[in-house]
C-alpha cells in the first residue's frame, strides 16, 4: 500500500479545525454509499436426526371412483346419528354427509336398510409380525418384539411387517382401514410403530399411511420383569424398572441437549445413538408413546416419570385397572386402549372387569378398543358392543352414535389422525364401511369397505376380494407335487 506524506495528512487536518462545516461538505461529497458485509456462508449441519423417516411412504390409493351412498343410515364418527342419510365422496374425500344430496353423474350405492360409518381404526395391532398362520418358528423365534435387552428404542417395527400377512386381508373384511403395529411388551422400551391401511401390498412402504405421525411403544409390570428376571439379568422388579428406565432418560436429555446446542452453535456433531435418537424425539414431543400397562399403580408410576422427564403419554394400552382411577386419564388426556373382558390370564390382570371401558367413558377418559392379536382384529365392532353391553348392564347405556366412537375417532385421536380419519364429515379421508345392518349386530357383517374413496372390499363382488398368498392354498383332493 502507497504510504501519504506528512502534508497529505496536515491539509485535512487544518481545514477541519479551522472551518469544520467546509470539511464536513467536502467529506459528504466523497462518501460512497456503505456496503453491508457479506454474511458468512451458514455452516453445514446434519439436522437433528430423531424423527428422519429413512424409508417414506409409497401408497398409493386403489383405483377410485366418486360415490353417493343412498338411504343408509349414519353414524359419522362424531357423535351423531342420521337416518336415511346420503354420504358424497369426490376424489378420495368426504364432500358431504345429509339428506337427498345430488352427486351429478357419480356411481350411486343404494343402501337402503343398511348402516355406514368411518372406517374402523385399530390402535393396537401385531399384524404383519404375530402372523396367520402362526408357525411354530415364529413363535420361537419371534418378529413382534427384539427380546435380547431391555431397552430396544433402537428398533423399528415396521422393517419385520410382513405385508402379505393374510391378517391384514381378515382385517379389512371386519371394516378396519387403518391400523397401528406396535412391537411387543418384552422389552422395557419395544422401539417405533407403525401406522398401516390395509391394502394388499408386498412392502410396508406401500401400505404406510402417507405422513402420520410415528408412534413408539413401552411396557411395564410383569412382561419385562418376568423376562428378563428369569435369565437372571436386570430387570427382575418393577423398581429395577423403573430405575432401568430414569437412568436412560436421563442420558436422552442429556443427548437431546447436546444435538440443540450443535445445531444452535455449530461445531461438532455429537455421535449418533439411535436408542437415544428415539427417546430425544419423544421428549421433544415427535413420538407418541404407547405404554403397555395393567395395574392402577403402574400407570401412576408411569404418569410420575411422565412429570420427571416432561414428555406425554399418549395412551395407556390394556389398562385393566382403569376404572379403579380415571384421573389419571381425565387430568392427562392420555387414552385408554382397552379390551372389552380380558382378564385374569395373568397376576396383573386379576381385577380385570368388563365394565372398564363404560366407566371410563362415563367418566369422561377417551378410550378406545384394539385387538392386540389378528383374531379380535376381525370383530373391533362386536369388541365395542361387548363393552356397551357391559355398561348397560350396569346403568351406562350409550347409543349407537357414541360407541362407534371407541373404534373410530377416538383410536384416530391417538394415532394423531383425528383430523383426517374416524369421521364423515366434509374434507376427511372417504374410509368408510357400509354394513349390512347395525355394526354392533353379531349378524351384521362389512359389505363394503372404502379407502380413500376406493372399493378396497367388497363381500359381492370377486373383483373387490383380496387374498394374500397364505390363504390361496390348493385345491381339495390336489395332491402334492412329485
Amino acid at each position: 500500500m502507497k504510504r501519504l506524506g506528512l502534508a497529505a495528512w496536515i491539509v485535512p487536518i487544518v481545514l477541519a479545525v479551522a472551518c469544520p462545516a467546509g470539511f464536513a461538505a467536502v467529506h459528504k461529497a466523497k462518501a460512497r454509499p456503505v456496503v453491508a458485509a457479506a454474511k458468512p456462508a451458514p455452516i453445514a449441519r446434519t439436522p437433528l436426526p430423531f424423527i428422519a423417516d429413512r424409508t417414506p411412504s409409497t401408497y398409493q390409493p386403489l383405483p377410485r371412483q366418486d360415490l353417493l351412498i343412498r338411504d343408509a343410515t349414519v353414524l359419522d364418527g362424531a357423535g351423531h346419528r342420521f337416518d336415511h342419510a346420503d354420504v358424497l365422496t369426490r376424489d378420495g374425500k368426504i364432500v358431504a354427509v345429509g339428506s337427498h344430496l345430488e352427486g351429478g353423474s357419480v356411481r350411486v350405492i343404494d343402501a337402503g336398510g343398511r348402516w355406514v360409518t368411518p372406517g374402523i381404526v385399530d390402535p393396537h395391532s401385531h399384524d404383519g409380525t404375530y402372523s396367520m398362520p402362526l408357525t411354530s418358528i415364529d413363535n420361537d423365534a419371534s418378529d413382534v418384539s427384539e427380546t435380547s435387552a431391555p431397552i430396544q428404542a433402537d428398533s423399528w417395527i415396521e422393517h419385520a411387517v410382513n405385508a402379505q400377512d393374510a391378517s391384514f386381508i381378515y382385517a379389512l373384511q371386519g371394516g378396519v382401514t387403518t391400523l397401528q403395529v406396535l412391537p411387543g411388551s418384552t422389552p422395557q422400551i419395544g422401539g417405533r410403530a407403525i401406522t398401516l391401511h390395509t391394502i394388499p401390498a408386498t412392502s410396508v412402504d406401500a401400505m404406510k399411511f402417507p405422513d402420520a405421525p410415528q408412534g413408539m411403544k413401552m411396557a411395564c409390570g410383569e412382561n419385562p420383569k418376568s423376562h428378563f428376571g428369569a435369565l437372571n439379568q436386570r430387570p427382575g422388579s418393577r423398581q429395577a424398572e423403573m430405575a432401568n428406565l430414569r437412568d436412560i432418560f436421563t442420558q436422552a436429555v442429556a443427548y437431546r441437549d447436546a444435538w440443540q446446542t450443535y445445531e444452535k452453535n455449530g461445531g461438532t456433531a455429537p455421535a449418533r445413538n439411535l436408542n437415544l435418537d428415539t427417546l430425544a424425539a419423544l421428549l421433544d414431543g415427535d413420538l407418541r408413546l404407547n405404554i403397555h400397562c395393567y395395574r392402577a399403580d403402574d400407570m401412576a408410576e408411569f404418569q410420575n416419570l411422565a412429570t420427571e422427564f416432561h414428555f406425554k403419554i399418549t395412551a395407556f394400552h390394556h389398562a385393566v385397572e382403569g376404572y379403579k382411577n380415571p384421573a389419571l386419564f381425565t387430568k392427562t388426556g392420555t387414552c385408554a386402549v382397552v379390551w372389552s373382558d380380558w382378564w385374569g390370564f395373568k397376576m396383573e390382570a386379576n381385577d380385570g372387569i368388563r365394565e372398564n371401558a363404560a366407566l371410563l367413558d362415563a367418566a369422561g377418559a377417551c378410550i378406545t378398543l384394539h385387538s392386540d392379536g389378528p383374531v379380535l382384529g376381525q370383530r373391533l365392532n362386536i369388541e365395542a358392543a361387548k363393552a356397551a353391553g357391559a355398561g348397560r348392564h350396569m346403568g351406562l347405556a350409550e347409543p349407537p352414535e357414541h360407541v362407534i366412537t371407541w373404534i373410530t375417532s377416538n383410536p384416530a385421536k391417538v394415532l394423531g389422525l383425528e383430523d383426517r380419519i374416524g369421521t364423515l364429515a366434509p374434507g376427511y379421508d372417504a374410509d368408510i364401511v357400509i354394513w349390512s345392518g347395525d355394526p354392533f349386530s353379531i349378524y351384521s357383517h362389512a359389505d363394503q369397505v372404502l379407502i380413500d374413496g376406493a372399493m378396497a372390499y367388497d363381500r359381492f363382488d370377486p373383483a373387490h376380494q383380496p387374498l394374500s398368498d397364505f390363504q390361496l392354498g390348493r385345491p381339495a383332493g390336489q395332491g402334492v407335487p412329485q
